[in-house]
């Protein structure tokens, strides 16, 4: 039984983490002038309704493989958010 919570708890950590990842990848993006006020506000506020999925799921004291997957695909979906965002050619115009 051990070996379970052991994976449960290790699987939320890298939740967690992949988190603050990104939340780190907006900030930089912000820094650089890739992310304009109005992108990061729509990034921060979609990783603000992750912390609150996770948060949720965590209330119960056990977080289920489909809250786990729920999550997860929220956070690939913010990723790929952020990297279009980041990587558009808005800020890069010459004028």
């Amino acid at each position: 039984m051990t070996g379970v919570a052991f994976a449960r708890g290790r699987n939320t950590c890298d939740l967690t983490q992949r988190q603050t990842n990104e939340e780190q990848r907006v900030d930089q993006g912000i820094a650089s002038g890739q992310l304009n006020e109005r992108e990061a506000d729509r990034l921060n506020k979609q990783q603000g309704h992750i912390n609150k999925m996770e948060d949720k799921a965590k209330s119960a004291g056990i977080m289920t493989k489909k809250e786990r997957a729920r999550i997860a695909a929220a956070q690939d979906r913010a990723a790929r958010h952020i990297a279009r965002e980041k990587h558009d050619r808005q800020g890069k115009r010459r004028r």
